[in-house]
């Protein structure tokens, strides 16, 4: 059969990859026979894997520790590691939500892929109305700067690191979705094409802390369109995987919405829609 996904051999990073919807993807490409560079902070027990390499996401000095262990030329990163915000404060929530597949693309894939390779971060319907002006105002501070200090720096500034961590969830996932848009002029243009997955609910290991932070099961799952349930990890991990491979080679600049027709009808005007304005969060809770 010929490899029409085109990852034989091709050197891949996953973030995230000892659980849900990482390990699935990590899963899914042994099956398709990559070289799998599998980063997280617990071990990951994914069978065929090139290399476990244990990283802290919210350190720059354990994430280049990490890249220094994986091959120079990078095929595909996926960048899947995310905390829901619920145990963790803001700023931590945000270094390893957005923070860190910043920092990994300035400092490591920028230099490290060439034509032909891909990236593809899951981030989140929670990020829907990423291109409201409101929104962006909020974000957008944090994505005008470049480096991991200057970064973190900027994000200080704005006074939004005294939030929950909760907060810092929906934050860093609009950010993701337009910083997906954002990189286009600095790799699409060489070739390397960027895009994210945005899922619905999904069960994962995080589902009793979203399900606590939309009011329950049933609130939960209504967010997923006409499924009836919750979305599998390999539910998401398959469009990832689609988005990264020679399948999708003309495909660049989508934040593809996976929650079985929700977002969709929406934007149709079908569906009432509450728009997440992030502004006016902010200014409610700073009274």
């Amino acid at each position: 059969m010929k490899d029409y996904f085109g990852y034989e051999n091709k050197v891949c990073v996953v973030t995230g990859a000892a659980s849900g919807m990482g390990k699935a993807t990590a899963e899914m490409l042994v099956d398709l026979n990559a070289n799998v560079y599998a980063l997280d902070w617990n071990e990951v027990e994914v069978a065929g894997i090139k290399e476990y390499i244990q990283v802290d996401l919210s350190n720059k000095e354990s994430i280049d520790g990490a890249f220094d262990k994986i091959p120079e030329h990078i095929d595909s990163f996926f960048g899947i590691a995310g905390l829901s915000g619920a145990k963790t404060d803001f700023l931590t929530t945000t270094k390893v939500d957005l923070i860190a597949n910043k920092y990994i693309c300035e400092a490591y894939l920028e230099n490290r892929m060439s034509k032909g390779g891909s990236i593809a971060f899951m981030t989140s319907t929670g990020g829907n109305n990423w291109e409201d002006e409101g929104n962006k105002s909020v974000y957008m501070p944090v994505l005008e700067v470049q480096g991991w200090d200057e970064t973190v720096e900027a994000l200080e500034k704005t006074g939004l690191t005294a939030l929950p961590g909760t907060l810092g969830y929906p934050f860093s996932k609009l950010a993701m979705n337009y910083y997906t848009m954002q990189l286009q002029q600095v790799f699409a243009a060489k070739g390397i094409r960027v895009n994210s997955v945005l899922p619905g609910p999904t069960a994962t290991g995080m589902k009793d802390e979203f399900e606590k932070m939309a009011g329950g099961e049933e609130s939960l799952i209504s967010n997923n369109g006409y499924n009836t349930s919750l979305a599998t990890s390999q539910d998401m991990a398959a469009p990832i995987v689609f988005l990264n491979s020679a399948m999708a080679a003309n495909i660049s600049g989508v934040d593809l919405v996976v929650d079985y027709g929700k977002t969709g009808e929406e934007i149709a005007g079908i569906r009432e829609v509450q728009p997440m304005n992030l502004s006016a969060i902010l200014q409610m809770m700073r009274r």
